[in-house]
């Protein structure tokens, strides 16, 4: 298990599903973990944090807020003393399911605020309170790569522009040797999939995928939890794809 003790990690988005088996594993391998949330309750991910032995330091953000997003991205690395060794952004959400002729500019914007323009505004603040040779992790979709399903246009659109943004990233930073990957999950048991996909739908995705079932929060946290780590050391510019088998990319 790689050590990360003494490397603080930003989780943007780390209070619950994804995001808190994010920083649970960071965590467990000796990071002091920085997270924000926002409608769920990390009670929880805390106190589990910190019957590891760790100190979370955790903050109520919105995400829509983008002055909020960049006084976290200042605080967490003032408040620990530490330089942002990792950061993770899981931030996301679909908000509704809208087909083409349902949706207004608002809506397409407001999607897109979430998706992507909070994602740019933490890492450009977080980027000069940043340690060289560090790690980004952004978290897009399975729907970045194939659209997404009834109604996830907007959603897709925008995780695909985060692999995008992803990729351009990682070449930019290449002179402060800043790895820049993402993930893109596929069927995950979250409350995401609780509000926005019907049970049958779930059922029969699951059975459609080549391991006949859904993914777990904890599977992509290991995979998150490699690409911050030195164990992948070459590995920049990627959005693997984590989905069971039923796309490949």
């Amino acid at each position: 298990m790689t050590d990360m003790t003494n490397t603080l990690a930003v989780v943007f988005g780390g209070g619950r599903d994804i995001g808190a088996a994010i920083s649970i594993a960071l965590a467990r391998r000796g990071a002091q973990v920085a997270l924000t949330y926002n409608s769920s309750n990390p009670a929880e991910t805390l106190a589990t944090i910190e019957a590891l032995g760790q100190k979370p330091l955790a903050q109520k953000v919105d995400a829509f807020d983008t002055t909020a997003v960049r006084d976290f991205a200042t605080w967490a690395p003032q408040v620990s003393g530490k330089p942002i060794g990792i950061l993770i952004n899981v931030v996301g959400g679909l908000l509704a399911r809208k087909k083409m002729d349902e949706m207004d500019d608002a809506f397409w914007d407001q999607v897109f605020s979430l998706n992507v323009k909070s994602v740019f505004a933490m890492t450009q603040s977080a980027l000069p309170l940043m340690s060289d040779g560090g790690a980004i992790v952004n978290v897009s979709s399975q729907a970045g790569r194939d659209g997404g399903g009834p109604g996830g246009i907007a959603y897709g659109a925008s995780k695909g522009a985060l692999m995008s943004m992803t990729r351009g990233l990682a070449k930019e930073l290449s002179p402060r040797r800043i790895r820049v990957n993402a993930v893109c999950p596929g069927m995950i048991a979250t409350k995401f999939h609780d509000d926005f996909t019907k049970p049958e739908v779930r059922q029969r995705v699951a059975g459609m995928t080549p391991l006949g079932r859904e993914g777990q929060a904890s599977e992509v946290a290991d995979l998150v939890t490699y690409l911050a780590s030195p164990q992948s050391s070459f590995v920049n510019g990627t959005c693997i794809d984590i989905n069971g088998g039923i796309l490949f990319s």
